[in-house]
């Protein structure tokens, strides 16, 4: 089994106005209008339930998944509990609809003395263009270290 070289760092290329009409091929398709400069931190496909009367996803269930997939990088600075304690910025560009497959993708902005503050962008890989993504969300979230008693305590510095 031949393995592909990995990408080089780059700025998200955006994928083109026709990207939904015409599915991309190749080592091609998994790159396609994807950041190449952010971690992707989780994947998930809405089901019929997550649906709201309109048929699409309803968004309280993306922010949920928003949240979950922003404490990915912020875990692994903390050691320890933590909490959101702010959605700073959250924009629904694009509907998420049934049968699409998610995928979550964060970035770390910011280390204060007891915070973290990361972004998130959620990309939809389109049932009907596989290999096509678009951008359907994007937020800014802030998490704080908290200790025991639910008090901030210093995020580690090592």
């Amino acid at each position: 089994m031949s393995t592909l070289p990995p990408p080089s760092p780059a700025p998200m290329t955006p994928p083109s106005a026709d990207a939904a009409a015409v599915p991309a091929t190749g080592r091609d398709a998994t790159l396609r209008g994807l950041p190449l400069d952010m971690e992707l931190v989780l994947k998930v496909i809405p089901m019929p339930k997550d649906c709201n009367v309109n048929g699409d996803i309803f968004g309280g269930w993306v922010m949920a998944h928003c949240d979950m997939a922003a404490s990915v990088i912020p875990v692994r600075h903390a050691r320890g509990r933590m909490a959101t304690v702010a959605v700073n910025e959250f924009v629904f560009k694009q509907p998420v609809r049934l049968g699409d497959i998610l995928s979550f993708y964060s970035k770390l902005l910011r280390i204060g003395r007891t915070s973290i503050t990361v972004s998130v962008e959620v990309f939809a890989e389109r049932a009907v263009a596989q290999g096509a993504y678009v951008k359907v969300t994007e937020a800014t979230f802030t998490y704080v270290a908290i200790d025991d008693h639910g008090r901030p305590r210093p995020i580690p510095r090592d």
